[in-house]
């Protein structure tokens, strides 16, 4: 008979990590709606391409509060909070009247979702520690990483029930559902002893203390990088899988589930070593993955029968893997520097990536998916940066640092 402990931490990892799906979902399940919407509205490609980045801004700028606040009030009453938000913005989004409304909603999506994707990685590091902290957010993140292959295959196959007003009703019904779950689900994991109080300038202080460390920026650049070069393909997937590939509406599986797959068995490798290799030793490795597979990927799509299948998604893939080898043991170590403020920290890193994955879907991807190869060498060119950082993290902070103690090397 299954112990009563570990059906909790079963169900404690399984709510976790459908709170990180509620990024890649309204993101990606929007994107085989992206060609109504167009048709809909009279827009056209650079617009449609807003409404990632409006939702990534607005996450963005959100996710520097969310983490402060529930370091005063607790955790559950933020992601709750957040989530009732997030599931009234997604019926707005679905009534929409104009493109322009739509928008609107897309940016009050984005300033509600982070609450719960965002606390759930200070909730892992307030339950477990050490070896079995670095399992709990390795297990998470594979269980999220189905996400963002899962999302555009229901979005594409609600497309065959309904348009693409219905997404968005999805989305109402997955909201209502994380907020069940989590009222009833989770733990309060920050008691009240623990919480700073909830003054704006306390709160701003704790954030600045945090974004103002060398060790934290460093290291959330070196992560953020080397996601990049990974969503810089998930951002263009409607370019990459439509007009790169000649593909159709109900073909982003051919793309997302090999990444995702990199992506999972990455993940599985981690928490498989989380005791066995150390840390440090283990993000490099996947550092280097990544870099390889950017190189890799460039070769396949200069070659003069690119783009074609299955080469053309198999460099993606390689990069995904390599990612998930050392994202959960960076973002770690960051929720580490900080042990009374690890809702700041989780912010910080959320803001980080988030401008970066906005600026991506804005600016970036628009002017780098003329083609595979241009692709390619813009998703090298983060793995590059990526990996510089983290370097300079290794030279720079020694192995035996202490954990917890805020260094500013």
């Amino acid at each position: 008979m299954t112990p009563p402990e570990h059906r909790h931490h079963v169900g404690t990892t399984i709510i976790i990590a459908m709170l990180g799906m509620i990024g890649p979902f309204t993101i990606d399940s929007m994107f085989p709606a992206f060609a109504q919407i167009g048709r809909e509205f009279s827009v056209d490609t650079v617009a449609l391409q807003q409404l990632t980045s409006v939702y990534l801004v607005s996450f963005a700028v959100m996710s520097l509060f969310h983490g402060p606040i529930s370091d005063a009030v607790g955790r559950k009453p933020v992601m709750i909070t957040g989530l009732l938000v997030y599931a009234l913005a997604s019926v707005g989004a679905a009534l929409a009247p104009s493109f322009g409304v739509l928008l609107v909603f897309r940016a009050m999506q984005g300033l509600s979702a982070g609450a719960g994707q965002i606390i759930s990685r200070a909730l892992i590091r307030d339950l477990f520690h050490g070896a079995a902290a670095q399992r709990l957010m390795a297990q998470v993140s594979m269980i999220f990483a189905i996400s963002p292959a899962l999302a555009p295959v229901v979005g594409g196959w609600i497309l065959l029930v309904g348009n693409w007003r219905l997404t968005f009703w999805f989305l109402v019904a997955f909201g209502l559902l994380l907020c069940v779950l989590v009222r009833f689900g989770l733990p309060e994991t920050h008691p009240h002893q623990r919480r700073v109080p909830l003054r704006v300038g306390t709160l701003l202080r704790g954030l600045a203390q945090v974004m103002g460390n060398r060790v934290f920026l460093r290291l959330g650049f070196a992560s953020a990088f080397a996601f990049a070069a990974q969503f810089l393909y998930i951002s263009a997937a409607p370019i990459f899988i439509v007009d790169l590939l000649g593909k159709g509406e109900q073909d982003f599986w051919i793309f997302f589930v090999p990444m995702i797959a990199g992506m999972m068995t990455g993940f599985f490798l981690n928490a498989r070593l989380a005791e066995r290799v150390p840390g440090r030793r283990l993000a490099t490795i996947g550092y280097v993955v990544a870099i390889s597979a950017g190189l890799v990927n460039v070769a396949l799509s200069a070659l003069p029968s690119a783009p074609q299948l299955p080469w053309a998604v198999v460099g993606p893939m390689l990069i995904a893997f390599g990612v998930a080898l050392s994202f959960p043991v960076v973002n770690l170590v960051m929720l580490d520097l900080f042990p009374s403020l690890r809702g700041s920290a989780a912010s910080g890193q959320s803001f980080m990536q988030l401008m970066l994955n906005a600026a991506l879907a804005g600016l970036v991807a628009p002017m780098v998916t003329g083609s595979v190869l241009q692709l390619a060498l813009g998703a090298a060119c983060f793995s590059l940066a990526g990996f510089g950082m983290w370097v300079w993290h290794l030279r720079a902070v020694p192995a035996d640092a202490t954990a917890g103690q805020v260094v500013v090397a």
